[in-house]
């Protein structure tokens, strides 16, 4: 049986269209085929039982991790390069531990290709080839929880050993180490040096917290904060920086460490914590991080870790969770982005890596209502009120702006501010918490393109 042109012609048009309809969706059925872009799982060799406690990569291809040791005597603590970009771990460096409890490497530092430094139990060590081989250049036996690189030669390390530790310095490569503060159970057990005269260290496990600064290289230290410490710092110039502490939010300096203010972690009912842990700076504006576990599914019943990232210097923050049906990571510890594109942030035996800058998508848990456009900028009262721990506060924008929410104390200081960020026109609300805040009366107030349109009142009640 002939059929003719034209109905042969539409019989493959027919055809074809509907051959592209199920390639178009099994392209875009990303369950089972990864996107071309966001993040993907990368994977350690069997650590038998060790833990990783610090990643570092010197470029897009070059990295090394270092692990504990587990609670056996004479047991082994690895460093571990990669030279694929994560794709691929090999152990490079076996350390025996002499004795039993925890132990091994808890920072590890690359200067370059060959110069390297890790630090941990028994001491702080150096490698000339590439942590192929690797020496102690203190002698001591004493153990060290951090430490804080400014060359091969100026070199600081801290311990909080009540008895023998302290801030120490050297400044010839490690061959000879003055100790620069002891302060018995005030011992820190985190540094960070901005430069080679300007540094903080805090003693974050002891019962009177502090953060201690140096002007002068460190022969002198003064309290700057007291009841609170650091879990990782960062500063782009001597007055300009930041700390990770509290368990929602990050704090900016620009006194040069005198006055923090506290600017919020996206707020959301679902998060079972959104602290940081690391941060990694690209530039003054563009912040990764990493700390955070949020609840994905409808039933709260799964957990993934989630990225935290800022393109405003810390402004407000959005982040980013990889694939949670693919990518099983309950909690990130690490984080290093080397440049826009390249970057990894790792658990204790596995991660996840970009080559393209991450997901294209950046949730702020600031939620558009509806995209009506309202007839006027209208600032609500926050509902419940009072509240306690969270409050939920709307807010309507009649054409698009530079939007600020931003919350006040009863004096009229700053405490935080909850939306900083272009908005379209529409209806809005945004989850604010009052973790960290004391019971009493606050302010609100809805700010459009750096002018003032209106204020609440609001009380929290604990």
């Amino acid at each position: 049986m002939e059929i003719s042109e034209n109905r042969f012609t539409g019989l493959f048009k027919r055809a074809f269209i509907s051959f592209s309809i199920i390639i178009f969706f099994i392209s875009f059925n990303f369950k089972d085929t990864p996107p071309p872009f966001g993040w993907y799982q990368q994977f350690l060799p069997n650590l038998n039982g060790r833990s990783v406690t610090d990643v570092f990569f010197l470029d897009s291809l070059t990295g090394w991790s270092v692990t504990n040791a587990t609670n056996q005597v004479n047991d082994t603590a690895y460093v571990l390069k990669t030279t694929n970009g994560g794709d691929n771990w090999v152990i490079q460096y076996r350390k025996i531990q002499t004795g039993g409890g925890s132990s091994g490497y808890v920072r590890v530092y690359f200067l370059n290709q060959t110069t390297c430094f890790a630090c941990g139990v028994n001491g702080i060590f150096k490698s000339t080839n590439g942590g192929t081989n690797w020496v102690s250049i203190e002698a001591s036996g004493n153990t060290y929880d951090n430490m804080s690189i400014l060359n091969q030669d100026t070199i600081w390390i801290v311990s909080s050993e009540s008895l023998m530790g302290g801030v120490f310095r050297t400044t010839n490569g490690g061959l000879n180490w003055t100790q620069q503060f002891s302060g018995g159970t005030e011992n820190p057990n985190k540094i960070y040096m901005f430069n080679s005269r300007i540094g903080f260290f805090a003693n974050n496990n002891s019962g009177l917290i502090h953060i201690r600064k140096t002007s002068n290289g460190g022969i002198n230290w003064s309290i700057v904060v007291t009841n609170e410490g650091f879990r990782d710092m960062h500063f782009i110039d001597s007055l300009t920086g930041w700390r990770a502490w509290s368990v929602d939010s990050i704090k900016k300096t620009t006194d040069g460490g005198i006055t923090w203010f506290k600017k919020l972690l996206p707020p959301s009912q679902n998060f079972g914590e959104s602290g940081i842990f690391q941060f990694s700076f690209l530039n003054k504006d563009t912040i990764w991080a990493v700390g955070a576990i949020k609840y994905f599914t409808p039933t709260l019943s799964e957990v993934r870790g989630i990225i935290y990232i800022s393109t405003n210097g810390g402004e407000s923050w959005g982040y980013q969770l990889p694939d949670p049906n693919q990518i099983n990571v309950y909690r990130y510890y690490f984080v290093n982005f080397i440049n826009k594109l390249n970057g990894w942030a790792y658990t204790t035996n596995k991660g996840v890596h970009t080559v393209t800058g991450g997901d294209i998508t950046f949730y702020t848990d600031v939620i558009q209502k509806s995209s009506k456009i309202p007839n006027q900028f209208l600032l609500k009262q926050n509902y419940p009120n009072p509240f306690n721990p969270r409050t939920v506060i709307g807010y309507e924008l009649k054409k698009a702006g530079d939007i600020k929410i931003k919350v006040y104390s009863i004096t009229g200081s700053e405490v935080f501010t909850l939306v900083n960020q272009k908005q379209s026109a529409g209806i809005y609300e945004v989850d604010m918490p009052g973790i960290g805040l004391s019971s009493g009366v606050y302010f609100y107030s809805l700010i459009v393109d750096d002018k003032r349109v209106d204020s609440k009142s609001m009380v929290l009640i604990k």
